[in-house]
């Protein structure tokens, strides 16, 4: 349901998509709904790990049957990445089953995969660097065409070598950035890219908002997160610990990108200057409540009950956002940046 049926033209917007593994599934979701919405038009994406795999599936799947090629190309690749699992040998176990816990922290060879992690690395474990995502990517997304798609394209991976952000636009997209912009360094050797090594985009942003402000003349920005910038309470076991440690590093440089939004609100003179585009960008946000309640393992659960929940929870969540929000794309910010300004 469009809120804005005065509008005679659709509002062009930035897509900004965090990356989580199988909690990308979430914004399967969020996109799915999005992409019914007539009054929103997607002008470009920017997106890290599973935001990356994401946004290129829409994209190509939009340059060959618009919107309802995008949708079931995004149906389509989480399908596969569930089939691709289904051997796994990362599965709930039988109690975490019969109580409907997605969690895999007590599967046996998780827990053993975990632990080997601290001791062995890629390089030692998967000697081949073999990646199932790699047939997928290729079967599902033209490569030789989706530097053609009218979506412009932003995947951030994170250059092994110098620890800087890399983005690639898409006329760069191969199989080989999408797998660097999603290779955590305890699970995949690093991808090789012009020579040069390249980890998970989360590391120098999750995903990256400059682009979009610099590049696109688009001044809406809409953003998936699926790690949890608040969790209540204090973490006291070592899962637990870790777990929060990889949702502060993967959203510091989103959060200070944010921050930058808002102190060039501030102090950004009016005009063409680069702070004025900083200033100008409106933010949004379509919020969840689900994320804080899982953890880390089971961002590896790729069952299709799992998937399709997430997928629906994304739906939902994008609907409650433009019931309340809709209004506002086109015209003001939706999210309160200041508060990030607080302490600093």
């Amino acid at each position: 349901m469009n809120r804005r049926r005065n509008t005679t033209k659709p509002v062009p917007v930035n897509l900004a998509l965090q990356g989580g593994g199988s909690h990308g599934a979430f914004t399967w979701g969020v996109l799915d709904r999005l992409l019914e919405e007539p009054g929103i038009l997607i002008d470009g994406i920017s997106g890290t790990s599973a935001g990356a795999m994401n946004a290129a599936v829409l994209a190509s799947g939009y340059l060959h049957g618009g919107v309802t090629g995008a949708r079931q190309a995004l149906n389509d690749f989480w399908q596969r990445v569930s089939d691709a699992a289904r051997f796994s040998p990362f599965q709930r176990g039988p109690l975490d089953v019969l109580l409907g816990r997605w969690t895999l922290d007590n599967s046996p060879l998780f827990v053993a995969m975990d632990m080997m992690s601290r001791l062995f690395s890629p390089y030692d474990l998967n000697p081949q660097g073999k990646n199932p995502l790699n047939k997928i990517l290729e079967e599902l997304i033209d490569f030789d065409r989706v530097g053609d798609t009218p979506v412009e394209l932003f995947i951030t991976a994170t250059n092994v070598r110098t620890g800087r952000g890399r983005v690639f636009r898409k006329s760069e997209l191969t199989p080989d950035v999408l797998l660097a912009s999603a290779c955590l360094p305890t699970m995949f050797q690093a991808i090789e890219i012009d020579g040069e090594p390249y980890w998970d985009g989360g590391y120098s942003g999750n995903p990256t908002i400059t682009p979009l402000i610099r590049e696109l003349d688009s001044e809406d920005t809409i953003l998936v997160p699926v790690n949890p910038v608040e969790r209540p309470g204090t973490p006291s076991s070592a899962r637990d610990i870790l777990n929060r440690l990889n949702e502060v590093s993967f959203n510091a440089v989103l959060l200070k990108e944010l921050r930058m939004i808002a102190m060039m609100r501030q102090v950004a003179d009016p005009g063409h200057s680069e702070g004025a585009r900083w200033a100008r960008m409106r933010v949004h946000m379509v919020s969840n409540s689900i994320m804080a309640t899982l953890g880390y393992s089971s961002k590896l659960n790729a069952e299709w009950a799992f998937l399709k929940m997430l997928r629906d929870e994304g739906r939902k969540a994008c609907e409650t956002f433009l019931a309340a929000h809709g209004d506002g794309i086109g015209k003001r910010s939706t999210v309160n940046l200041e508060v990030l300004l607080e302490g600093v």
